[in-house]
C-alpha cells in the first residue's frame, strides 16, 4: 500500500512531532508463514513446522529474530529487484495513523472486533485478511494487534524496536504511537514484520 509523500503528526500524547517522510509503498499485511517457508527453503534455513501447515499460511509468519527479518528483505530484494527493507518507526507510525493522526488505523475510538487483541480473547494469531475493517487510512491492514512487528529503528542501546501489539495486547497497547523496544536476537510467537519498498517514484 502506498504511503504518500508528506508531513504527519506522529507520538505519544504530549510529545507530538510533525515528520517530513518520502513516498514509500508497505505492504498490505504482515508477512505470512507460506512467504516465509518459500524464504526459508530458497536459503536452505530451518524453518519451524508451522511454516509449512496449511491451516497457518495465511497467519503472520512469527518466531524470528530482527536479523531473521533483515534477511527476508534481502532475499525479496533480488526476486523483485527492487530494494525490500522494513519499514521505519515513523513510516510504520503514519500508514496507521495517516494525515490525521487518528489513535488506531480505523479512528479515534478502539473497537475490539476490528483486531486480534486481548479483549476479542483470539488467544493465537489469526489470518491476516481476518479484520478488513481495523485496516488504516491507506488500506493496509492488522497494523493494531495479532502480531508486534520489527521496525528498522534501533533503541539508544542497540535493541531493536517492534510495532503494533498482538493479539495479547489491550486496546492501550494497540495503540498506533506505542514503541516497545525488543531484544533483536530473541525469537517470540508474537513477533512478525512487514515489507517496505521503494519504488524510485515521485509523490
Amino acid at each position: 500500500m502506498e504511503l504518500p509523500a508528506g508531513r504527519y503528526r506522529l507520538g505519544e500524547p504530549g510529545e507530538e512531532r510533525t515528520v517530513a517522510l518520502a513516498r514509500v509503498l508497505i505492504g498490505r499485511w504482515p508477512v505470512v508463514n507460506a512467504q516465509l517457508a518459500a524464504f526459508a527453503h530458497a536459503t536452505g534455513r530451518r524453518g519451524s513446522a508451522k511454516l509449512t501447515d496449511p491451516q497457518l499460511a495465511d497467519h503472520p509468519a512469527t518466531d524470528v529474530t530482527r536479523a531473521d527479518a533483515d534477511a527476508f528483505c534481502a532475499w525479496a530484494s533480488d526476486r523483485l529487484a527492487r530494494r525490500v527493507r522494513l519499514p521505519s518507526g515513523d513510516e510504520w507510525e503514519a500508514l496507521a495513523r495517516g494525515a490525521d493522526g487518528r489513535p488506531w488505523p480505523w479512528g479515534e475510538t478502539f473497537d475490539e472486533a476490528r483486531c486480534a487483541c486481548a479483549e476479542s480473547a483470539w488467544g493465537w494469531t489469526v489470518p491476516v485478511t481476518a479484520h478488513p475493517a481495523g485496516a488504516g487510512p491507506s488500506g493496509a491492514e492488522q497494523l493494531a494487534g495479532n502480531v508486534w512487528e520489527w521496525v528498522a529503528d534501533r533503541a539508544p542501546d542497540g535493541w531493536g524496536v517492534v510495532r503494533g501489539g498482538s493479539y495479547l495486547d489491550t486496546g492501550w497497547g494497540l495503540r498506533a504511537c506505542r514503541i516497545q523496544p525488543a531484544d533483536p536476537d530473541r525469537a517470540t510467537p508474537t513477533t512478525g514484520f512487514r515489507i517496505a519498498i521503494e519504488d524510485g517514484r515521485s509523490a
